[in-house]
């Protein structure tokens, strides 16, 4: 990471969280214990790497290879579709929040 980006802290990363559910009209996971780890995980993927590299899947730490990876991944929304919640289970559906359902692994969609 360049030396001339500013770091960011735990609240910066949640407040992108939160601001990226909000415009997108998306429910935050009710888990706090979970939706604290995925945070931290992005916090320090971000702090390492300069971006907000999803947590739950191996980047390379290149922007350019791992771009379709960054928060809100390229395979939110077709997951949201099919089962209502992300990979990660970190952005919800209204209609999979409003169910009270818990979220699912799901099949991963990046390529290998």
């Amino acid at each position: 990471m360049s030396k001339t980006k500013k770091e960011k802290n735990i609240e910066d990363t949640r407040k992108f969280v939160e601001m990226v559910a909000k415009k997108n009209a998306w429910k935050l996971t009710r888990d706090v214990e979970f939706l604290d780890s995925i945070i931290d995980g992005l916090n320090a993927n971000y702090n390492r790497y300069g971006y907000y590299s999803c947590p739950c899947r191996d980047g390379d730490g290149v922007k350019e290879e791992d771009k379709d990876i960054i928060c809100p991944c390229d395979y939110c929304i077709p997951d949201q579709e099919e089962y209502g919640h992300c990979y990660c289970g970190l952005y919800l559906t209204q209609d999979f929040y409003d169910s009270g359902k818990e979220t699912q692994g799901i099949p991963e969609r990046r390529p290998l």
